[in-house]
């Protein structure tokens, strides 16, 4: 899962990108970039790490323009290398680059095309590169010195025609202007703004959340549309176009889930209120099934992302709703950190328990889901270490049971604690006195209820196998296993970033 951000403004850029890619900080942790664009010349900067660490003053200084794009990323697919930090370049035709959130189901015949057919060399395993590169050949066949902006439509036409998958992207074209386009199904969020000039004039951003677009002081237009491009010419002129035909409208649930912020609005469906309605439904859940002799003094969420749905859960059954772990906010999402060491060694720095509302109690943590295991484990413990009478669990989401192959890190059955195990003896691995799930109908119905989305369903893979896009067999996942999991991440290789790119200037 990526983070990316699109900005046409009248004034220099960087310091709204840098503001937009912190504020989707959370969205990836493994590496930002920025590429800025004036008089026909990218300026560019990209690096491993938080945005704060790669973007010192000395490079924002260099990175000048009016027009810009971003990206923030956590690595999906091999080692977490700073040769594959994003936004990608290419400078053949115009001078194209792109920074992109999703994964391409495709992408290594898509790989083997554009070395066999189209002469195009790819430098890194990164099906981003992949992407700009068939963007690319699709724009060479357009065969215009100056294309319009309905020839930048037709080669995403073609791109549709190619890519399948998942996918939000940025781009800019030198010459021409900012691109922004999404999957046909819409897995991937992508939204839209405007804003009031100094000048007088319009400003435009594009990013994976509204947070970036609200935080930065850009009105909301709308979501991107499946299968919709956007394009900003260099005369502020915005452009849209349906470029195929929408599919069935199924965003991603784990993003209301886990990854999104809970004060976005996604698909004009709000994050914090599905969780509160994943709270409500998991609190009648426990109340059915374990009855009003629960024996729960107290409810502690575990931070951040599950606080909303504790608490209406503890609303809901009347209990009291206390926080009994305090965050170092200066450690990295766990689920997100490559290596199941680095992980389980990440829980307890993040984490420390308040031993005065454990001591004597039995107490039910509720997280926002249970992926690998690793965490809920040793934050049981730490309960327990901390005075816990009794410790119970509660998922706000269903058993992740399957594979992901849309951009999230949990592609690998064997890695997943839920896949091949019964609730009751993924209750005895992590540890808990009693544990329960969301059920899935539930967990659509409290993402789903609202009057003003046009969702017609949701990417449900991970819990129910059901591949939105289709063509993903047993053959696919089992080749996805061998790139993603966590052996294949063991080493770590660090690339030197300042390559000599005609017509891009590395900060």
């Amino acid at each position: 899962m990526c983070g990316v951000v699109g900005v046409a403004a009248h004034e220099p850029v960087n310091q709204i990108l840098y503001d937009a890619l912190t504020m989707l900080q959370h969205r990836g942790q493994d590496a930002a970039g920025i590429v800025t664009l004036q008089d026909g010349r990218f300026y560019l900067r990209k690096e491993n790490g938080m945005v704060r660490d790669v973007f010192m003053t000395r490079h924002m200084l260099k990175l000048v323009g009016k027009f810009g794009i971003g990206h923030v990323r956590y690595p999906t697919a091999g080692t977490s290398s700073s040769a594959e930090a994003q936004p990608f370049y290419v400078n053949s035709p115009y001078g194209i680059t792109l920074a992109h959130n999703g994964n391409l189901t495709n992408a290594e015949s898509l790989a083997k095309s554009l070395y066999q057919e189209d002469r195009r060399h790819l430098n890194t395993d990164s099906d981003s590169e992949v992407l700009l590169n068939v963007l690319a050949h699709e724009m060479q066949n357009v065969g215009k010195t100056h294309p319009k902006p309905d020839d930048i439509f037709a080669a995403v036409k073609a791109v549709y025609g190619r890519c399948e998958g998942a996918y939000g992207v940025v781009a800019m074209i030198t010459g021409q202007g900012l691109l922004a386009f999404r999957d046909p199904n819409g897995i991937r969020p992508l939204i839209f703004g405007e804003r009031l000039a100094a000048n007088g004039g319009t400003e435009y951003m594009v990013a994976s959340e509204s947070v970036a677009l609200t935080g930065c002081g850009f009105t909301i237009i709308r979501d991107v549309k499946p299968g919709e491009a956007i394009f900003i010419d260099l005369n502020h002129k915005l452009h849209t176009q349906q470029c195929v035909e929408q599919k069935e409208y199924t965003p991603c649930i784990f993003e209301y889930v886990y990854f999104a912020r809970p004060d976005s609005i996604m698909d004009n469906i709000s994050v914090y209120k599905s969780r509160l309605r994943m709270g409500e439904k998991l609190g009648q859940k426990i109340l059915d099934e374990w009855g009003e002799d629960h024996d729960i003094d107290v409810v502690i969420p575990i931070p951040d992302t599950s606080r909303t749905s504790a608490m209406e859960l503890a609303l809901k059954m009347n209990i009291k709703y206390r926080e009994g772990f305090m965050k170092n906010r200066y450690i990295g999402r766990t689920f997100i950190m490559p290596g199941q060491q680095q992980r389980k060694k990440s829980v307890r720095q993040k984490l420390s328990a308040v031993p005065l509302e454990f001591k004597g109690k039995n107490v039910l943590l509720v997280d926002d889901s249970i992926v690998r295991g690793t965490t809920c484990h040793e934050i049981i413990q730490m309960a327990r270490d901390a005075g816990a009478r009794k410790v119970f669990f509660a998922s706000a989401a269903p058993p992740v049971k399957y594979p992901n192959v849309y951009g999230i890190d949990m592609p690998v059955r064997s890695e997943l604690i839920a896949s091949g195990h019964s609730v009751e003896e993924v209750r005895q691995i992590i540890g808990a006195d009693r544990l329960i799930f969301q059920d899935l109908d539930d967990l659509i119905d409290a993402v789903k209820d609202t009057k003003h989305s046009r969702v017609e369903g949701f990417d449900c893979a991970v819990f129910n196998g059901c591949y939105i896009t289709g063509q993903i067999n047993e053959s696919y996942l089992e080749h996805l296993q061998a790139q993603r999991n966590d052996s294949a991440k063991g080493v770590q290789v660090v690339a030197d970033t300042s390559v000599d790119m005609m017509g891009v200037e590395e900060q």
